[in-house]
Protein backbone atom coordinates (compact mmCIF):
# COMPACT_ATOMS: atom_id res chain seq x y z
CA UNK A 1 0.00 0.00 0.00
CA UNK A 2 1.63 3.04 -1.05
CA UNK A 3 1.62 6.81 1.29
CA UNK A 4 -1.14 8.26 0.12
CA UNK A 5 -3.60 5.53 -0.22
CA UNK A 6 -2.75 4.51 3.63
CA UNK A 7 -2.53 8.06 4.60
CA UNK A 8 -6.88 8.42 3.16
CA UNK A 9 -7.59 4.89 4.89
CA UNK A 10 -6.75 6.31 8.24
CA UNK A 11 -7.93 9.85 7.04
CA UNK A 12 -11.51 8.21 6.16
CA UNK A 13 -11.11 6.64 9.29
CA UNK A 14 -10.53 9.36 11.18
CA UNK A 15 -13.41 11.15 9.54
CA UNK A 16 -15.84 7.87 10.34
CA UNK A 17 -15.16 7.71 13.89
CA UNK A 18 -15.58 12.11 13.99
CA UNK A 19 -19.26 11.53 12.24
CA UNK A 20 -19.75 8.63 15.06
CA UNK A 21 -18.85 10.65 17.91
CA UNK A 22 -20.44 13.91 16.90
CA UNK A 23 -23.68 11.67 16.24
CA UNK A 24 -23.87 10.31 19.50
CA UNK A 25 -22.80 13.05 21.39
CA UNK A 26 -25.34 15.33 19.85
CA UNK A 27 -27.99 13.20 19.17
CA UNK A 28 -27.61 12.04 22.88
CA UNK A 29 -28.03 15.51 24.28
CA UNK A 30 -31.00 16.41 22.65
CA UNK A 31 -32.35 12.73 22.97
CA UNK A 32 -31.70 13.41 26.97
CA UNK A 33 -33.46 17.26 26.87
CA UNK A 34 -36.00 16.42 24.91
CA UNK A 35 -36.93 12.58 24.83
CA UNK A 36 -35.85 11.26 28.15
CA UNK A 37 -34.56 14.02 30.49
CA UNK A 38 -34.54 11.42 33.21
CA UNK A 39 -32.05 9.77 31.36
CA UNK A 40 -29.61 12.22 32.19
CA UNK A 41 -29.63 10.66 36.01
CA UNK A 42 -28.75 6.88 34.59
CA UNK A 43 -25.03 6.06 34.40
CA UNK A 44 -25.43 3.90 30.84
CA UNK A 45 -26.87 7.38 29.22
CA UNK A 46 -24.00 9.72 30.42
CA UNK A 47 -21.45 7.38 29.40
CA UNK A 48 -23.24 7.40 25.87
CA UNK A 49 -22.89 11.13 25.72
CA UNK A 50 -18.60 11.32 27.05
CA UNK A 51 -18.05 8.46 24.49
CA UNK A 52 -19.48 10.38 21.89
CA UNK A 53 -17.46 13.16 22.82
CA UNK A 54 -14.06 11.79 23.37
CA UNK A 55 -14.76 10.24 19.70
CA UNK A 56 -15.36 13.29 18.24
CA UNK A 57 -12.50 15.43 19.73
CA UNK A 58 -10.35 12.60 18.96
CA UNK A 59 -11.55 12.50 15.41
CA UNK A 60 -11.18 16.02 14.98
CA UNK A 61 -7.96 16.60 16.12
CA UNK A 62 -6.38 13.92 14.32
CA UNK A 63 -8.31 14.60 10.80
CA UNK A 64 -5.81 18.01 11.27
CA UNK A 65 -2.69 15.65 11.11
CA UNK A 66 -4.04 13.20 8.60
CA UNK A 67 -5.37 15.80 6.14
CA UNK A 68 -2.19 17.42 5.51
CA UNK A 69 -0.06 14.10 5.87
CA UNK A 70 -2.49 12.59 2.92
CA UNK A 71 -2.61 15.89 0.96
CA UNK A 72 1.28 16.29 1.07
CA UNK A 73 1.71 11.96 0.47
CA UNK A 74 4.36 12.14 3.22
CA UNK A 75 4.99 9.68 5.62
CA UNK A 76 2.52 8.91 8.10
CA UNK A 77 5.36 9.55 10.91
CA UNK A 78 4.95 13.00 10.05
CA UNK A 79 1.48 13.60 11.24
CA UNK A 80 2.52 15.48 14.41
CA UNK A 81 5.09 16.83 12.63
CA UNK A 82 4.75 20.42 13.60
CA UNK A 83 5.78 21.95 9.77
CA UNK A 84 3.18 19.70 8.60
CA UNK A 85 0.87 20.92 11.53
CA UNK A 86 1.40 24.60 10.17
CA UNK A 87 1.19 24.10 6.88
CA UNK A 88 -2.06 22.30 7.47
CA UNK A 89 -3.50 25.71 9.88
CA UNK A 90 -2.62 27.76 7.11
CA UNK A 91 -5.25 25.96 4.91
CA UNK A 92 -8.71 27.09 5.04
CA UNK A 93 -9.83 23.07 6.20
CA UNK A 94 -7.09 23.67 9.27
CA UNK A 95 -8.37 26.90 9.96
CA UNK A 96 -11.66 25.59 10.32
CA UNK A 97 -11.09 22.08 12.07
CA UNK A 98 -9.09 24.31 14.58
CA UNK A 99 -12.07 26.14 15.05
CA UNK A 100 -13.96 23.06 15.51
CA UNK A 101 -11.72 21.32 18.23
CA UNK A 102 -11.81 24.83 19.98
CA UNK A 103 -15.85 23.73 19.48
CA UNK A 104 -15.43 20.58 20.84
CA UNK A 105 -13.56 22.28 24.21
CA UNK A 106 -16.65 24.39 24.25
CA UNK A 107 -19.20 21.06 24.14
CA UNK A 108 -16.67 19.82 26.82
CA UNK A 109 -17.61 22.43 28.98
CA UNK A 110 -21.75 21.54 28.28
CA UNK A 111 -21.27 17.87 28.76
CA UNK A 112 -19.62 18.40 32.29
CA UNK A 113 -22.64 20.46 33.45
CA UNK A 114 -24.93 17.43 32.08
CA UNK A 115 -23.09 15.27 34.41
CA UNK A 116 -22.63 17.10 37.49
CA UNK A 117 -26.44 18.18 37.35
CA UNK A 118 -27.72 15.54 35.85
CA UNK A 119 -31.69 16.21 34.83
CA UNK A 120 -31.77 19.21 36.31
CA UNK A 121 -29.19 20.58 33.48
CA UNK A 122 -31.49 18.93 30.60
CA UNK A 123 -34.54 20.53 31.67
CA UNK A 124 -32.76 23.54 32.04
CA UNK A 125 -33.05 25.96 29.32
CA UNK A 126 -30.18 27.71 29.50
CA UNK A 127 -28.16 24.50 29.18
CA UNK A 128 -30.44 23.74 26.28
CA UNK A 129 -29.67 26.98 24.22
CA UNK A 130 -25.84 26.47 25.32
CA UNK A 131 -26.11 22.82 23.83
CA UNK A 132 -27.93 24.05 20.64
CA UNK A 133 -25.37 26.70 20.00
CA UNK A 134 -22.52 24.37 20.10
CA UNK A 135 -23.92 21.75 18.36
CA UNK A 136 -24.91 23.67 15.61
CA UNK A 137 -21.72 24.86 15.23
CA UNK A 138 -19.62 21.67 14.91
CA UNK A 139 -22.21 20.71 12.30
CA UNK A 140 -21.54 23.86 10.66
CA UNK A 141 -17.61 23.58 10.95
CA UNK A 142 -18.01 20.18 8.96
CA UNK A 143 -19.98 21.60 6.32
CA UNK A 144 -17.51 24.39 5.72
CA UNK A 145 -15.33 22.06 4.37
CA UNK A 146 -17.47 19.39 2.67
CA UNK A 147 -18.06 19.68 -0.93
CA UNK A 148 -20.75 21.77 -1.10
CA UNK A 149 -18.85 24.78 0.55
CA UNK A 150 -15.73 23.61 -2.10
CA UNK A 151 -18.50 24.03 -5.03
CA UNK A 152 -19.39 27.45 -3.65
CA UNK A 153 -23.03 26.02 -2.57
CA UNK A 154 -25.97 28.39 -2.69
CA UNK A 155 -27.28 29.46 0.99
CA UNK A 156 -29.70 27.09 0.20
CA UNK A 157 -27.86 24.09 0.00
CA UNK A 158 -25.37 25.17 2.52
CA UNK A 159 -28.37 25.27 4.92
CA UNK A 160 -30.23 22.03 3.25
CA UNK A 161 -26.63 20.77 4.40
CA UNK A 162 -26.39 21.66 7.74
CA UNK A 163 -30.24 20.27 8.24
CA UNK A 164 -29.08 17.26 6.76
CA UNK A 165 -26.61 16.74 9.78
CA UNK A 166 -28.83 17.68 11.98
CA UNK A 167 -31.16 15.38 11.00
CA UNK A 168 -28.34 12.77 10.96
CA UNK A 169 -27.24 13.34 14.38
CA UNK A 170 -30.53 13.44 15.97
CA UNK A 171 -31.49 10.14 14.20
CA UNK A 172 -28.16 7.88 14.71
CA UNK A 173 -27.50 9.67 18.64
CA UNK A 174 -30.92 8.41 19.88
CA UNK A 175 -30.99 5.04 18.20
CA UNK A 176 -27.59 4.55 20.22
CA UNK A 177 -29.44 5.87 23.17
CA UNK A 178 -32.83 3.60 22.63
CA UNK A 179 -30.56 0.89 21.76
CA UNK A 180 -27.90 0.78 24.99
CA UNK A 181 -29.42 3.48 27.11
CA UNK A 182 -33.45 2.72 27.09
CA UNK A 183 -33.96 -0.74 26.04
CA UNK A 184 -31.70 -2.83 28.56
CA UNK A 185 -33.63 -1.08 31.25
CA UNK A 186 -37.06 -2.75 30.21
CA UNK A 187 -38.82 -0.56 32.40
CA UNK A 188 -42.66 -0.15 31.34
CA UNK A 189 -42.66 3.35 31.99
CA UNK A 190 -40.03 4.21 29.93
CA UNK A 191 -40.85 2.28 27.32
CA UNK A 192 -44.06 3.92 27.02
CA UNK A 193 -42.56 7.34 27.10
CA UNK A 194 -39.33 7.00 25.55
CA UNK A 195 -40.26 5.01 22.44
CA UNK A 196 -43.13 6.81 20.75
CA UNK A 197 -41.53 10.20 21.36
CA UNK A 198 -38.13 8.92 19.78
CA UNK A 199 -40.34 7.21 16.76
CA UNK A 200 -41.82 10.77 16.03
CA UNK A 201 -38.10 12.19 15.93
CA UNK A 202 -36.97 9.84 14.22
CA UNK A 203 -39.68 9.92 11.69
CA UNK A 204 -39.11 13.74 10.77
CA UNK A 205 -35.46 13.17 10.65
CA UNK A 206 -35.57 10.41 8.02
CA UNK A 207 -37.54 12.84 5.93
CA UNK A 208 -35.27 15.59 6.33
CA UNK A 209 -32.40 13.11 5.73
CA UNK A 210 -34.13 11.87 2.68
CA UNK A 211 -34.56 15.27 1.00
CA UNK A 212 -32.41 16.82 2.17
CA UNK A 213 -30.26 14.24 0.80
CA UNK A 214 -31.68 14.57 -2.37
CA UNK A 215 -31.06 18.33 -2.86
CA UNK A 216 -27.56 17.71 -2.19
CA UNK A 217 -26.42 14.90 -4.24
CA UNK A 218 -28.14 16.81 -6.98
CA UNK A 219 -26.08 19.63 -6.33
CA UNK A 220 -22.82 17.91 -6.35
CA UNK A 221 -23.47 15.66 -9.08
CA UNK A 222 -25.45 18.06 -11.29
CA UNK A 223 -27.57 15.22 -13.29
CA UNK A 224 -28.08 11.63 -13.16
CA UNK A 225 -25.80 10.27 -15.18
CA UNK A 226 -22.75 10.69 -13.17
CA UNK A 227 -24.18 8.56 -10.54
CA UNK A 228 -22.93 5.75 -12.85
CA UNK A 229 -19.91 7.49 -14.70
CA UNK A 230 -17.99 8.81 -11.40
CA UNK A 231 -16.31 7.11 -8.48
CA UNK A 232 -18.72 9.80 -6.48
CA UNK A 233 -21.71 8.80 -7.56
CA UNK A 234 -21.03 5.23 -7.57
CA UNK A 235 -20.10 5.64 -3.29
CA UNK A 236 -23.48 7.62 -3.61
CA UNK A 237 -25.71 4.94 -4.98
CA UNK A 238 -23.72 1.97 -2.27
CA UNK A 239 -24.36 4.58 0.82
CA UNK A 240 -28.05 5.63 -0.82
CA UNK A 241 -28.63 1.32 -0.83
CA UNK A 242 -27.07 1.18 2.81
CA UNK A 243 -29.69 3.42 3.90
CA UNK A 244 -32.36 2.05 2.47
CA UNK A 245 -31.40 -1.10 4.21
CA UNK A 246 -31.82 1.14 7.33
CA UNK A 247 -34.97 2.59 6.88
CA UNK A 248 -36.57 -1.13 6.06
CA UNK A 249 -34.99 -1.70 10.13
CA UNK A 250 -36.79 1.46 10.95
CA UNK A 251 -39.80 0.32 9.32
CA UNK A 252 -39.91 -2.94 11.05
CA UNK A 253 -39.05 -0.61 14.52
CA UNK A 254 -42.29 1.57 13.48
CA UNK A 255 -44.69 -1.45 13.13
CA UNK A 256 -43.47 -3.08 16.36
CA UNK A 257 -44.09 0.40 18.27
CA UNK A 258 -47.75 1.14 16.45
CA UNK A 259 -48.52 -2.72 17.38
CA UNK A 260 -46.64 -4.20 20.22
CA UNK A 261 -45.75 -1.47 22.51
CA UNK A 262 -48.86 -1.30 24.84
CA UNK A 263 -48.71 -5.41 24.91
CA UNK A 264 -44.90 -5.16 25.99
CA UNK A 265 -45.98 -2.45 28.52
CA UNK A 266 -48.68 -4.58 29.90
CA UNK A 267 -45.90 -7.62 30.24
CA UNK A 268 -43.90 -4.80 32.54
CA UNK A 269 -41.12 -4.78 29.33
CA UNK A 270 -41.25 -9.10 28.77
CA UNK A 271 -37.88 -9.71 27.12
CA UNK A 272 -39.78 -11.98 24.73
CA UNK A 273 -41.89 -9.36 23.92
CA UNK A 274 -39.45 -6.55 23.56
CA UNK A 275 -36.56 -8.92 22.11
CA UNK A 276 -37.71 -7.98 17.86
CA UNK A 277 -38.02 -4.27 18.66
CA UNK A 278 -34.14 -4.51 19.76
CA UNK A 279 -33.40 -6.79 17.21
CA UNK A 280 -34.57 -4.11 14.61
CA UNK A 281 -33.18 -1.21 16.31
CA UNK A 282 -29.62 -3.25 16.67
CA UNK A 283 -29.83 -3.66 12.65
CA UNK A 284 -29.90 -0.24 12.14
CA UNK A 285 -27.50 1.15 14.21
CA UNK A 286 -24.92 -0.93 12.98
CA UNK A 287 -26.17 -0.48 9.19
CA UNK A 288 -25.48 3.40 9.83
CA UNK A 289 -22.36 2.22 11.21
CA UNK A 290 -21.33 1.71 7.67
CA UNK A 291 -23.02 4.33 6.23
CA UNK A 292 -21.01 6.88 8.32
CA UNK A 293 -18.01 4.74 6.95
CA UNK A 294 -19.50 5.33 2.93
CA UNK A 295 -20.01 9.08 3.90
CA UNK A 296 -16.07 9.19 4.82
CA UNK A 297 -15.37 7.83 1.44
CA UNK A 298 -17.21 10.55 0.26
CA UNK A 299 -15.48 13.26 1.76
CA UNK A 300 -12.09 11.98 0.04
CA UNK A 301 -13.99 11.88 -3.39
CA UNK A 302 -14.03 13.93 -5.87
CA UNK A 303 -17.85 14.59 -7.22
CA UNK A 304 -16.28 14.95 -11.36
CA UNK A 305 -14.07 11.57 -10.87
Amino acid sequence: MTTISSARAVYVLARAVDYLGTAVFLGGLVFLALVWPAGAAVRSARRLVVIGWFLGMIGTVTAIGLQGVWATDRPMADVLSADLLGQVLDLRFGQVWFAKALLWVLAGVVLADLLARKENAARSVPWRVGAGAVGLGLLRATGMTGHIAEAGGTWWAQLADLVHQCAISVWIGGLVMLLLGVLPRRQPDELHTVVPRYSRFAMFSVLAIVSTGALLGWQVLGGIDPLTTTDYGRLLLIKVGLLGVVLAAAFASKTWVDRRLDLAVARDGDVRTVRPFVFSVAAETVVVIFVLIAASLLVTASPGR
